[in-house]
């Protein structure tokens, strides 16, 4: 049976194949009024049966295109689009070796007179200046996609396991819904959520502000925004989706998202709970069980966040629960309102460990540690955003933001060190208790005023920030000195801590044209204050009122430090179709001062003056490739506790003071990034390299006595640096008509040197490691898909005096991602990983990390039952390597281990009910 079915399988292969005609279409376009040469023009061939695109291209900048491919209908039609030109179409019919020269094809300017003949087909890429368009209907995906499912498919982008968004190497920070923020611009809540069928277009530029879009300025070269067009007839009704599930070991979650779109009018609420270290926000989605959505940063301190937004919780096991609503309206013309609120509860258990060797001038020590944390955090969140457009010349922004945080943790933390020899020299046992209440508000303020119709504007920004946080602390602890003076220190102590800040920032900026539209002159002032308030009272238990009575004066506080910066600078900018270039320099005046009210003769002030330097170009070759470059020069002034000369006796084991003599830390950096995407080979190449010199870097400055107690400060030093960079190359291949394979290669590199003094002896550790990826993706159109990649990390550390402590650390990585959707209701997917970390000791060095799903539809599939495992082999683990200038460091902390959950979910649609229009599928 299996023989036959092969044959079978082999010889209807060879039939569609023998029956598809393969073609070359060649030619020029260009301008009928002005006879120029159209570059980025969109040429793309459809099938005339059923209007599916079979292949596409762009003209380059002499206007030629050459468009080659395979079709399986003889009969084709060829299509050439241009903003602010008339399209041309062409019909075509194949032959087995058709090849075709059109010559020189010239677009009229667009006419207002309506055609008898209306083409229902739109190209599937649009340029316009510095925007990309993609037309959604050209872009295959499963029948319930989101809208990162549709990412995944347009050429150049890149979506990772973590849901971080990429588009020829530059990294996706804002997405918008119509041009305006969904729920604060959070993009895994925004491509998580909004379902492909709702989407007409997706825009992808430069991320800039509104200020800077208001007045054509250049944005941020390094990131880009997406902006999602909803559909005319689906911009109005109700769609959403609840879902909830339990499973074993008492896990659970659930979720509900309802959303309210009428035209320029959008309201959205969201909540969810769940145990499983999950944001919530993924809503019982096959593809989004294991995590929640975006990039994800879990921290020891009671925290994680998903691309930048605090959602409460920790490493080790949490259990969150959220809220949020958002609400857009543009309420007269010129008036855009856009408000949002969050709320992000939390409780978070941990446990973690970490094993550290010292190496010293004269000899090593160990260090083992083992901490339990627990904790509690709630957090409210509100802002909003008013665009007042007084005219097409004069724009107003306002942006408040309000924060209210409440937390309450206790931890516990063994530490000991021992020598060479592995005697324990001391150890230090402490248990503590803290609970804060934080309260923040900010505002900004933008005016903007374009000044006649040679690109001369005046702009004017204030920011102020206001931050109140008290604190209640209690810390016993207990710390014993063994050897030949051994001494046992007790602490059981209570502090009270308030801090305040008050900032104040207010920019002005003035362009002048010295040729219109092209060359420019920038002048800019920029006014810093941040006056942060520090009062810490600690007293110690007094054994005989058994109150907390004694005021500890060195472990308490009493100062305002102020940070205060003066910016005037000047900028030359250049602009062209192709051309970008940019000079300007600032004379950065800073002034830090300390008012110490507890110990007045550590009070000082420090005055900095430094030179600004930024310069940057950007050259687009053609519509298929453009390089970028940029260098700075910029300082950081030391930290407060870094130039404060007060002792912290905090941690008696490691006892910090800080150096007034220290400099502001000087900054040479430089980024250069080229992209290059062939439309009409589906092959795609981009590298990035980026790095930082340091000139007066501050560094620890150690001195580690017989006892292994530390005492630390801090200097100045040269000769740092930090590297990094990437590349990758694409290429999809169709195979057939329902059968693709995307390939992709990669890497990334880093080299860095820091330094710390030990001793009095000066040790620099230099790290280079490069990480290659290897990734495959075969798609099955409503079949099958399968994913796979391998990563491999190679690191190595040299130091400069301890070179027989020099390290080489190796990292192995596969997934295999699968999915299969037979029978048609039924939905199967694995995510199967397997990590090696072969130098890690004394913690697992390799586990298997298996997840799986089924899910199967119901209710005419707007319900689905759902069984998922997490980590089916039970193996999930943490453990990690790394190296520093002074010590190697093997840790692991508490994972999610496994669970079994089954669950429901349910969505609902009335968008475009009324009035349906016809959906014409063009797909590859």
């Amino acid at each position: 049976m299996k023989k036959l079915l092969f044959i079978f399988t082999l010889l209807l292969t060879s039939s569609i194949f023998a029956q598809s005609y393969p073609f070359k279409i060649t030619g020029t376009i260009n301008s009928e009024k002005d006879k120029t040469a159209i570059e980025a023009a969109t040429v793309h061939v459809e099938k005339a049966r059923d209007s599916s695109i079979v292949t596409y291209t762009i003209s380059n900048d002499k206007g030629k295109f050459s468009l080659e491919g395979k079709s399986f209908s003889k009969d084709v039609k060829l299509f050439i689009s241009y903003v602010g030109m008339d399209s041309y179409s062409k019909s075509i019919q194949l032959d087995k070796t058709s090849s075709l020269d059109l010559g020189t094809i010239f677009l009229k300017e667009e006419s207002n007179i309506l055609s008898e003949v209306v083409i229902q087909s739109r190209a599937p890429i649009t340029i316009k200046k510095d925007t990309l368009e993609f037309n959604v209907k050209s872009f295959k995906t499963k029948k319930d996609a989101n809208v990162e499912d549709l990412l995944k498919k347009l050429p150049g982008v890149e979506v990772d396991e973590d849901g971080k968004i990429t588009v020829n190497g530059k990294e996706v920070n804002k997405i918008l819904v119509n041009g305006k923020p969904f729920f604060g611009n959070d993009p895994s809540i925004t491509t998580k959520n909004l379902t492909k069928d709702i989407i007409e277009k997706v825009q992808i530029t430069d991320t800039k502000s509104k200020s800077e879009a208001f007045t054509g300025e250049k944005g941020d070269a390094n990131n880009k925004t997406i902006n999602l067009t909803i559909k005319k007839e689906n911009n109005k009704g109700w769609f959403g989706r609840v879902s909830g599930g339990a499973g074993t070991d008492k896990r659970f979650e659930g979720a509900a998202m309802i959303n309210r779109f009428d035209n320029n009018q959008r309201f959205s609420v969201l909540a969810s709970t769940n145990n499983i270290n999950s944001p919530g926000f993924s809503f019982g989605e096959i593809q989004k069980m294991f995590g929640g959505g975006g990039n994800i940063w879990l921290g020891g301190n009671g925290g994680f966040s998903i691309n930048g937004r605090r959602f409460g919780g920790g490493s080790g096991i949490i259990k969150s629960k959220t809220a949020g609503a958002t609400y857009a309206d543009e309420f007269s013309k010129g008036l855009d309102v856009n408000a949002n609120y969050f709320y992000s509860g939390s409780t978070s258990n941990n446990e973690s460990k970490s094993n550290r060797e010292y190496t010293l001038p004269d000899r090593k020590y160990f260090s083992n540690s083992t901490t339990i944390s627990d904790d509690e955090n709630h957090n409210h969140s509100f802002d909003t955003d008013f665009d007042i457009e007084i005219d097409s010349t004069f724009l107003i922004n306002i942006k408040p933001t309000f924060v209210f945080n409440k937390r309450e943790g206790s931890s516990r933390r063994q530490e000991e060190s021992l020598d060479k020899d592995n005697t324990l020299t001391n150890s230090y046992v402490s248990s503590a208790y803290s609970k804060s209440e934080a309260n923040n508000f900010q505002n900004r303020l933008d005016i903007t005023k374009k000044l006649g119709a040679k690109g001369s504007f005046i702009k004017a920004s204030i920011s102020n920030r206001i931050d109140k946080a008290d604190t209640e602390e209690i810390n016993k602890s207990t710390i014993e000195t063994f050897g030949s003076n051994p001494s046992t220190e007790n602490r059981d102590q209570k502090s009270t801590i308030e801090n305040n800040l008050m900032g104040l920032t207010t920019r002005l900026t003035y362009r002048f044209p010295l040729i219109a539209k092209k060359f420019f002159l920038d002048t800019k002032y920029r006014y810093q204050r941040d006056e942060r308030e520090n009062k810490e009272n600690t007293f110690d238990f007094n054994s005989t009122t058994q109150q907390y009575s004694d005021f500890n004066t060195g472990l308490s506080s009493d100062f305002i430090y102020n940070d205060i910066t003066k910016i005037p600078s000047v900028e030359l900018v250049y602009r062209t179709k192709k051309w970008r270039l940019n000079f300007g320099t600032g004379f950065v005046n800073r002034t830090l001062e300390n008012n110490d009210k507890l110990r007045p003769e550590l009070s000082l002030k420090k005055e900095y003056n430094n030179l600004d330097l930024d310069a940057s170009f950007r050259y687009r070759f053609d519509s298929k490739a453009s390089i970028y470059f940029d260098y700075r020069l910029n300082n950081s002034a030391p930290s407060i506790n870094q130039i404060q000369p007060f002792t912290d006796v905090t941690n008696p084991s490691n006892i910090i003071k800080g150096n007034p003599n220290l400099k502001p830390t000087q900054n040479h950096r430089a980024y250069i990034n080229f992209n290059k995407f062939n439309w009409q080979a589906r092959t795609g190449f981009w590298f990035y390299l980026s790095g930082t010199l340091y000139e007066n870097q501050v560094i620890t400055n150690t001195s580690i006595d017989d006892d292994l107690v530390r005492n630390t400060t801090y200097e100045n030093t040269d000769g740092g640096y930090d590297f990094w960079g990437g590349g990758s190359y694409s290429k999809k291949i169709k195979l057939d008509s329902i059968v693709s394979l995307q390939l992709r290669a990669g890497t990334n590199i880093r080299a860095s040197k820091n330094f710390n003094i030990i001793n009095d002896i000066k040790e620099g550790a230099k790290t280079t490691s490069i990480s290659p990826v290897f990734r495959a993706t075969l798609d099955w159109d409503k079949v099958a898909s399968i994913e796979g990649n391998y990563d491999i990390s190679f690191s190595n550390t040299k130091y400069d005096v301890n070179t027989d402590q020099n390290q080489n650390f190796t990292r192995h990585s596969v997934n295999i991602r699968t999915k299969t959707t037979v029978p048609k209701k039924l939905e199967w997917r694995n995510d199967i990983r397997y990590t090696y970390n072969p130098n890690v000791i004394g913690f697992n060095k390799s586990a298997w990390f298996w997840n799986a799903t089924l899910a199967y539809s119901i209710l005419k599939d707007q319900g689905t039952i759902s069984l998922k495992a997490y980590d089916l082999l039970n193996q999930n683990t943490n453990a990690q390597r790394r190296a520093t200038s002074n010590y190697i460091e093997d840790s692991e902390s508490t994972v999610l281990q496994q669970y079994f959950m089954l669950g429901f979910s349910w969505k609902f649609n009335s968008l475009g009910k009324k009035g349906k229009i016809k959906n014409y599928d063009f797909r590859f």
